[in-house]
């Protein structure tokens, strides 16, 4: 992602900040919190730090707070989901609930795209089996 020049908003802006990413979070685990295939990937009996996670991860990718590097440096994704075996099904179901959470922000078409672009490339990378 690159800086926004002068003048213009970040791509974290224009999806609603703060506001936008916490949302899309929540509505990502609560759909998790009752699947059968992602709910066994998280050791932990309570997603609050998952979900927090996910937020700030996304909020500084898309321009917003560093609070994530802040707190867990580099954010080495694959390196962090290297422990467990994201397959086929895993990847599929990851896209399917963020999809209807994406859904549920109702963004504008053009900012569902550039969101999807890079959680869509997220997604394949991810699967590691």
């Amino acid at each position: 992602m690159s800086e926004p020049t002068a003048g213009a908003i970040s791509p974290y802006e224009a999806l609603g900040g703060q506001t936008f990413f916490t949302e899309l979070a929540a509505n990502f685990y609560r759909r998790v919190a009752v699947d059968p295939i992602l709910r066994p990937m998280y050791p932990d009996a309570d997603l609050t730090e998952a979900e927090r996670r996910l937020c700030l991860f996304l909020e500084q990718y898309w321009g917003g707070p560093k609070t994530y590097s802040d707190e867990r440096g580099h954010p080495r994704l694959r390196l962090r989901h290297a422990p467990y075996q994201i397959d086929v099904a895993a990847r599929d179901r990851w896209m399917e609930l963020m999809a209807h959470a994406v859904h549920e922000q109702e963004l504008p078409q053009d900012l569902e795209d550039m969101l999807w672009e890079y959680l869509g490339g997220a997604a394949m990378a991810m699967q590691n089996i």
